[in-house]
């Protein structure tokens, strides 16, 4: 494997930033997850203009115009022979020193990493999954925004960690009003009668790019798509939920909190959403080669 590294390629082995980074040091930086499906990138601009507007909120200013670091991406990929794979698109705010001012980070520094990535085991898409709701709360729109695909994922890590100790792999998140966010890393749905709903990006979702396939791909399917205030309730008394994301795709989940969800099992829009993506995922997108 090759590593992208401002301009440069180099063996996994020896792909390495500065100590002295504030990536590291501080979580100053921003990332990405992009996917390539059959020679093709998938919603390509949409993901690098996002992490664009993640470095203007943050006011970090990436070195190379959104066509240069389009065009790294793709020699990233073809460096590697790939051709379904996720990537990840790193930018920190560069080398420093000890102190917190980012003014002393001269320049940005850029990584791009081309690899393949399976989030849950292939049994779960079949299966669906356990989840539960974690007491860490989602991030203030007013601290760190969860639009913001910053580097500081500790809120989510948290999170995570409880998930892992109740001995499941997702954890939903609720915003300081007790409303549902967001998954740790995904975005989350519900299925209604013929309504799908998902959280408000206002109450601390991110706007997640599979979130908006789904959303048009669940339209084209029949269905009511909707943005609303979720509580645990509504999730509790669902037809039918699922998880989006980059990585994760569309997950079923069959269990929130002890609670059975619908049949216990993956529901029949779940399945028909899930189909439609991959159908739809492994059609479109940038040319690689």
């Amino acid at each position: 494997m090759e590593v992208y590294i401002d301009g440069k390629f180099y063996p996994k082995e020896e792909a390495k930033v500065s100590v002295f980074d504030h990536g590291l040091l501080y979580g100053d930086g921003i990332f990405e997850g992009t996917r390539a499906y059959n020679g093709r990138i998938f919603e390509f601009d949409a993901h690098i203009d996002r992490l664009f507007n993640s470095a203007k909120a943050i006011a970090l200013e990436i070195p190379m115009s959104k066509d240069e670091v389009k065009a790294a991406h793709i020699e990233t990929l073809r460096r590697n022979k790939l051709t379904d794979a996720y990537i990840r698109t790193v930018v920190t705010r560069g080398v420093g020193d000890l102190g917190l001012d980012p003014r002393n980070c001269k320049k940005a520094t850029l990584i791009i990493i081309a690899d393949k990535v399976s989030l849950y085991p292939e049994e779960l898409y079949e299966k669906g999954l356990k989840i539960i709701t974690v007491p860490t709360r989602r991030n203030q729109p007013e601290t760190v925004n969860p639009m913001i695909k910053s580097l500081n994922y500790l809120n989510n890590i948290l999170a995570k960690i409880e998930a892992n100790l109740h001995g499941v792999s997702e954890a939903i998140m609720l915003n300081q009003e007790g409303y549902v966010a967001e998954c740790t890393g995904d975005n989350i749905f519900i299925i209604k009668d013929k309504t799908l709903a998902t959280p408000l990006v206002s109450f601390g979702a991110l706007k997640g790019i599979t979130r908006g396939v789904i959303m048009k791909l669940a339209a084209e399917l029949g269905l009511e798509v909707v943005e609303t205030a979720l509580t645990r309730y509504d999730i509790y008394t669902a037809d039918e939920c699922f998880l989006t994301g980059t990585a994760a795709e569309v997950i079923p989940v069959v269990e929130v909190d002890g609670r059975t969800i619908g049949s216990g099992a993956p529901g029949h829009y779940s399945k028909q959403l899930k189909e439609a993506y991959h159908k739809y995922a492994s059609s479109n997108g940038t040319p690689i080669y």
